[in-house]
């Protein structure tokens, strides 16, 4: 079967089990009554799929190269969330995490900064504040327009995390050196600013990937950093509501969660404090990616 036959099939059976699902599940909409299962992706949300396990064999057929959409399927409140059945038994052996110390009650905080919307600052006093480490996944222009955050973030103890040069779909470039390029240059655009190497933790844009693109970050040397909470809160000009976002990030808490804001959001900047000081009282300790279980 050809891929692009292969992938149609696969998205049709997905809107057929969606579609077929109990009323319990719902598409994602930018209702604030979206359901606490929900599969996600960083470009979009879809329902919760009741049972992946009926596609698995389209998805297992598929090669090394075809290209994924990072999803997770959350469980709500402090319950474990799920990774993709198509990937899970590899993520592993690649070095990629959505997951870190799912014993204790340990958060890990990460922001994607595609372009400074000018809440960074801010981000950046809140943690100081609440003692919480974090990981900013920047793209090589981030670095080169805003070196004093940078700077900023590095001194106060914090993870910069490559995001890129470029912000493609890294499944989609399967040349090595090209495939390269696109971590080293943020690497040296990191280093001569710094004048240390990038910490080797690697967010694939847009949540794409493949088994390929996870194997190639692996070999220059990174862990691939996913996700098991998310949600929608990078649409600057439709930016959720406080109430919403508090209880979202809220629910979507549980241990050993590696949690994605954008730093972009007015919205997660203006409930920040009171997320984590609410999540802190629950418990919750925040760590660092550095503090992710060995492999």
């Amino acid at each position: 079967m050809k891929k692009s036959i292969k992938s149609v099939v696969a998205f049709s059976l997905i809107l057929n089990l969606i579609m077929v699902s109990p009323p319990q599940y719902v598409h994602a909409t930018s209702n604030e009554d979206m359901d606490t299962n929900e599969c996600f992706q960083e470009d979009g949300i879809l329902g919760d799929i009741s049972d992946l396990d009926t596609i698995r064999d389209i998805f297992a057929s598929f090669s090394d190269e075809d290209e994924l959409n990072w999803y997770y399927v959350g469980k709500g409140k402090d319950q474990t969330a799920e990774a993709p059945k198509e990937s899970i038994n590899f993520l592993k052996e690649k070095s990629s995490y959505y997951l870190g110390d799912t014993s204790n009650k340990i958060l890990y905080l990460t922001f994607d900064e595609g372009y400074e919307n000018g809440h960074t600052g801010q981000i950046l006093d809140i943690l100081k504040e609440y003692k919480v480490p974090a990981a900013f996944f920047v793209v090589k222009p981030y670095i080169t327009k805003e070196p004093e955050l940078i700077k900023r973030m590095v001194t106060e103890g914090h993870i910069v995390g490559n995001h890129s040069v470029h912000h493609p779909s890294m499944a989609q470039i399967h040349d090595k050196e090209k495939f390269q390029a696109e971590l080293k240059g943020v690497e040296d655009a990191y280093k001569e600013l710094i004048g240390e190497d990038m910490p080797k933790f690697f967010r694939p844009p847009m949540g794409k990937y493949s088994k390929e693109s996870l194997q190639m970050t692996k070999d220059l040397g990174y862990k691939t950093i996913f996700w098991s909470f998310a949600y929608k809160d990078w649409l600057v000009n439709n930016q959720p509501s406080e109430s919403h976002a508090i209880q979202k990030i809220g629910k979507g808490a549980h241990p050993g969660s590696i949690m994605l804001l954008h730093a972009v959001s007015t919205t997660n900047t203006n409930v920040l404090a009171t997320v984590i000081k609410t999540l802190q009282e629950e418990g919750y300790e925040f760590k660092s990616l550095n503090d992710l279980p060995a492999e």
